[in-house]
């Protein structure tokens, strides 16, 4: 799933503006404008597009779980994995969300998309791993629309 997709559909999720979103990257130490921002949140087809790169990505992904569960300063921050893959997204979702397996579920249910326990900590699984699966752009759509009907309501 492109990166811009998820900024699109997390900034709609939180119902939060340009500026705000601008502020939750810089959390992360990464300083961004809103004019930086702006052909990010475009969609591909759209005049003046500019895809999302991994790095920013990560800042925002970073600056998402700093904006929902703050800033721990006794704790060394943690280095970016690129390239960010979708179960990096979802894994990243899940922390900043605080969801447990059980709201995992909850949250795929909602969208008509049970999955299996096995199914589901596979996700979450280390790449390499024997059970790794890796996240589809299908599922994390639904997870991402599942998460907006749990955090905005019906």
């Amino acid at each position: 799933m492109l990166n811009n997709d998820v900024l699109r559909s997390l900034r709609y999720t939180l119902d939060i503006s340009d500026a705000k979103m601008a502020e939750i990257i810089q959390l992360s130490g990464k300083q961004v404008t809103v004019a930086d921002l702006i052909p990010l949140l475009k969609k591909e087809d759209e005049e003046g597009f500019s895809a999302c790169d991994d790095e920013l990505m990560a800042h925002f992904l970073d600056g998402l779980v700093y904006f929902k569960r703050g800033k721990d300063d006794s704790r060394p921050a943690q280095p970016f994995e690129l390239p960010i893959t979708n179960n990096m997204v979802l894994k990243k979702l899940r922390v900043a969300f605080e969801l447990k397996e059980d709201d995992m579920h909850e949250v795929m249910n909602s969208v008509d998309c049970p999955v299996s326990k096995p199914e589901m900590s596979a996700l979450f699984r280390k790449f390499g791993h024997s059970n790794y699966r890796t996240c589809g752009d299908q599922f994390l759509r639904n997870f991402l629309k599942g998460l907006t009907l749990r955090v905005r309501g019906e």
